[in-house]
């Protein structure tokens, strides 16, 4: 399914990475083996906050100073985990991999808690690697972005289904899908 649509993301990253992204240098395609969404280039859509708080966690922990990026992301062929449809096939594809795995005598990856920005999910990392480049190797299937929501945080009050960190998160697997980026004015609240 193509999407036609445009949409406003932001990067959370440090100010060094910032003025060189701004200046015009191409962002870096993520590749650990923990990212949620598997390889790509991450932004919070409509979140500039939330990448805010990421790249201040970031910056306490490296020791430089926090920025975030916005950019104009078309979604292209988008995997998009909102729709059952994807969400479905990502579920099916799980017990294939993990055949796969166990005839191969591989151990399987694991999600490993902690606070929402340093969890580590390697499982959803690998599958989502392994079923893109399955889909593109066999059935001749590129997907530009994969996108999804991640409920995330304490509750907004007791027995709430809204959460403080919840967020859509994409990774951009297709760099020409960025297709601007921009400064932009976060607000001081």
């Amino acid at each position: 399914m193509q999407y036609d649509r445009t949409v406003i993301a932001y990067h959370g990253c440090s100010q060094e990475t910032a003025d060189r992204l701004l200046a015009g240098e191409p962002f870096t395609i993520s590749e650990n083996d923990y990212d949620w969404l598997g390889r790509g280039i991450y932004f919070w859509e409509f979140g500039p906050d939330r990448a805010r708080r990421w790249a201040e966690a970031r910056a306490t922990r490296k020791g430089d100073t926090a920025a975030v990026v916005g950019a104009v992301v078309q979604l292209g062929n988008c995997f998009d985990l909102l729709d059952t449809r994807y969400a479905t096939d990502l579920g099916a594809a799980y017990s294939v991999w993990t055949k796969a795995l166990d005839e191969a005598g591989a151990a399987h990856p694991t999600n490993e808690g902690g606070d929402p920005d340093r969890r580590l999910r390697r499982r959803d990392c690998a599958l989502v690697n392994w079923y893109m480049d399955r889909l593109e190797k066999v059935g001749g299937v590129r997907y530009d972005t994969v996108r999804s929501v991640f409920v995330e945080g304490p509750p907004l009050y007791e027995g709430a289904g809204f959460h403080q960190e919840s967020h859509i998160q994409i990774a951009v697997r297709s760099p020409a899908c960025v297709v601007g980026v921009f400064r932009p004015i976060l607000s001081t609240r």
